[in-house]
Order: C-alpha cells, then sequence, then structure tokens
C-alpha cells in the first residue's frame, strides 16, 4: 500500500467534560483575557444571562441576536458593542448561528474565542466562516476564526428539543460523509468520519426515546466533535454547495436542509464514490443514499424542501445558482443534475440509491 497525503490538525484547544462550562471563567484567563462579551441567540438570551451572572467581573456583558447564516448587519453591531464594553474575547454560547457570529467577529478583529456548543453543529472547530449579505452567501476559509477553546459539556445539551437534536445530528453526519469522498483527505479525516458517523448513528436513536439520557447526548456530541474537524480539514462538496445556496439564497433553516438533501446528495455521488462511501453502507444499512434517508425518516427528520416554503419556481433558481461557480465533486455535475435532486429532496422521494 502507497500513501501519500497532507494533515494539519486543528488549533483549537477542545475541553470535553460533563460540567466542564462551568470552568469558563478559567479559560478566559489563561487567555490573559479579563472582559468576555456572552454570544447567544435570543432563543437562548436566558442562559447566556445565566452564564455572564456566573462569570462575575470576567462579563462584559451579553449579545443575544446571533440569527442563522451569520449576516454582515448583525456582525457588524456586534462588533460596535464589543469596542463600547470593552471585550478583549467573546464565549459564544449556542449552536451553528452563535458560533457563526464569533468566528465573523474574530475575522474582523482578531478577538479571542471561547466556544461552547449546545447543538451538533459541528463548525466550532473548522476554519470555515459563511456570511450573508444582498441575499448571497459566502463562504471562506481561514485560521482566523479557529476559536481558542472549545468546551463540549453534554449537560447542556439535556435541553435540546428532539427535533433539533436530530436535524443538527445529521447535520454533522453530512460532513462525514462528503468528507470520506474529499480529493484532499487522509487516512485520519476518514477515521474520525467513520467514527463520527457511527457515534451518532448509535446515539440519536435513544435520544428520540430519551431526550435527558446524559450518556447519548455524550455520546452525539463526541460524534458531533469528530465530524465537525473532518468538515475543518477537507473541502467539501455538492452537498454543502447546495444546501449554502439554499439557506443564502432562499433562508432555508440551516440544519434541517442539511437533513433533507443528505439522502440525495450522497446517492447521487455514491455512483461515482461508491468505495469511498463503503462506510455509509457498513454504518446505516443498505445503499448510502436509501440507507441515510430511512435512517433520518427512522428518527422523525423532515424530509421535504417544501415544508420550508420553496416553491418549483425556487428550485430553479436554485439549481442556476448553484451550478454557476465549478466545485470539486465525485461525480460530473450539471445544472440538470442538481435541479433533480431538488425536484427529489423538494417531493421527498426515497432515493433510487
Amino acid at each position: 500500500m502507497t500513501l501519500s497525503f497532507t494533515y494539519q490538525g486543528s488549533a483549537a484547544r477542545i475541553v470535553f467534560a460533563r460540567g466542564a462550562s462551568a470552568r469558563a471563567g478559567e479559560w478566559i484567563e489563561k487567555l490573559d483575557c479579563r472582559r468576555a462579551l456572552v454570544l447567544s441567540t435570543r432563543e437562548q438570551a436566558d442562559a447566556a444571562e445565566a452564564l455572564s451572572h456566573r462569570l462575575g467581573g470576567l462579563s462584559a456583558g451579553v449579545f443575544a441576536k446571533a440569527v442563522m447564516h451569520t449576516p454582515v448587519t448583525v456582525t457588524e453591531d456586534a462588533v460596535n458593542v464589543a469596542a463600547r464594553l470593552g471585550a478583549d474575547c467573546v464565549v459564544s454560547l449556542g449552536g451553528g448561528s452563535t458560533t457563526g457570529l464569533g468566528k465573523a467577529m474574530a475575522l474582523r478583529t482578531d478577538i479571542a474565542q471561547i466556544v461552547i456548543p449546545t447543538t451538533y453543529a459541528g463548525s466550532e472547530v473548522t476554519p470555515i466562516i459563511g456570511q450573508t449579505e444582498g441575499g448571497a452567501k459566502t463562504t471562506i476559509r481561514t485560521q482566523k476564526v479557529v476559536p481558542e477553546v472549545v468546551i463540549y459539556d453534554a449537560e447542556l445539551t439535556l435541553g435540546l428539543p428532539v427535533g433539533m437534536s436530530v436535524t443538527s445530528g445529521l447535520n454533522a453526519i453530512a460532513h462525514a460523509a462528503e468528507g470520506l469522498y474529499a480529493e484532499d483527505r487522509n487516512p485520519i479525516s476518514s477515521l474520525m468520519a467513520v467514527d463520527g458517523m457511527r457515534a451518532l448513528k448509535e446515539a440519536l436513536p435513544v435520544i428520540v426515546g430519551d431526550p435527558r439520557n446524559v450518556g447519548a447526548r455524550e455520546k452525539a456530541l463526541y460524534g458531533a466533535w469528530l465530524c465537525g474537524t473532518v468538515l475543518g480539514q477537507v473541502a467539501m462538496s455538492l452537498h454543502h454547495k447546495i444546501c449554502h445556496t439554499l439557506g443564502g439564497s432562499f433562508d432555508t433553516p440551516h440544519a434541517e436542509t442539511h437533513a433533507v438533501m443528505l439522502p440525495h446528495t450522497i446517492g447521487f455521488n455514491a455512483a461515482a464514490a461508491g468505495g469511498e462511501l463503503g462506510p455509509v453502507s457498513e454504518i446505516f444499512g443498505g445503499s448510502p443514499g436509501q440507507a441515510l434517508y430511512d435512517f433520518a425518516r427512522s428518527i422523525g427528520s423532515p424530509m421535504r424542501l417544501r415544508a420550508f416554503g420553496l416553491t418549483e419556481a425556487d428550485l430553479d433558481c436554485a439549481a442556476d445558482l448553484a451550478a454557476k461557480n465549478p466545485y470539486s465533486n465525485p461525480r460530473p455535475i450539471d445544472r440538470a443534475s442538481i435541479r433533480f435532486l431538488l425536484q427529489e429532496a423538494w417531493e421527498g422521494a426515497r432515493p433510487s440509491v
């Protein structure tokens, strides 16, 4: 066997333990910071205020305006608030929306980041930032946005609603599945992808039946960390391109869009990357697209794009946008292929492979 690859691990320090979020103040001080702005969405404002209270004098205040797809206007507002309050770091409490805001602030100001994830998004361990402006979402990779510290505390995920747990977990699985056939994959990223998918496959059905099972929550969070790490190490392809197009241009919900599209994009690419996607068949049982579809349906995932208010005319526009710029994918793509995938996902049809 001949091996040839490049590997670079994440610079983020990972702290993984039940109850670890109680040590957030210690990590602020270890970063030589003194005033942390706590970030969250409006929905998690109470939790952010409670965290700010626990931090005491280390907290500069709370900014609870993070939203999906990281609008530039919100980021500019947060940067101004941080400057006014004299914040020298941020503590991002929540899912991908809050993490994205912290990253966008770091991109502009180099402010230090501590992230405390409460979903399975995985973006907290990637050098990727996606931002929306003028109805379009752009994505860049830069080490400037990698958080300094990520604190994984399964106890904070016990209240994550089952529906959000499901779609967030499927979003994480999408990172790993596409990582298996990435042009720049390496043995370590592939090992992480397989272990991450397996952990989520085992954990999510348990969470659906017993949402406060801390062992399952911990396993899902572990899987999400691995899948997010894969996302940060290798280039994504058709699946992420389509999901970013739908989210950025039509404001579809992030995790739910990934959950719906996953079986269709992976099934499409299985025709050219069946060997690479073998672990998906092994873990979920069956051909890759159908196995993921059946698993998603079994745990109560949304299955149709039309549930998000998209019309068939929107699909035409999305196909045009997603096919506009070339990108790496194991199977050749064109507008007609993307339009077909979108129609399948809009209807919620089971993939043919």
